[in-house]
């Protein structure tokens, strides 16, 4: 997971999101247990409760389970749902940009398609 935290959004959004990088990474697998409350605020040097409320984000969107005593766990699809909720806001945010800044400078399809193939397959 990522080693340092940043000023852009609030700390618990930013643990909730680390979690999330490293499901859909596959650093953290379906069925894993994830660090632990305690583990992220030793880490990160934040309150506990901070990192709880990241962990409690996670579990609110289903992404995770609490299993008493023994920890957080990663549940059945999690990777799925993050990669198809992603996946969702990427076309809804970059491909509506990049279409509309096609259309503003007169570019066919082909040609987007063309430069979009080109890019991806030399990065």
């Amino acid at each position: 997971m990522k080693v340092k935290l940043n000023d852009q959004s609030p700390i618990f959004i930013q643990i909730a999101d680390m979690v999330k990088d490293a499901i859909v990474e596959g650093v953290i697998k379906e069925g894993e247990k994830i660090p632990s409350t305690t583990e992220l605020s030793n880490f990160y040097q934040i309150n506990r409760a901070t990192a709880q409320k990241g962990v409690g984000i996670l579990v609110d969107e289903g992404i995770v389970e609490k299993r008493r005593g023994i920890g957080v766990f990663v549940v059945p699809h999690a990777r799925d749902k993050l990669i198809n909720e992603r996946a969702q806001g990427f076309s809804e945010t970059y491909i509506k940009l990049l279409v509309e800044e096609a259309k503003r400078l007169e570019m066919s399809k082909e040609e987007v398609m063309e430069k979009v193939s080109e890019y991806y397959d030399n990065h």
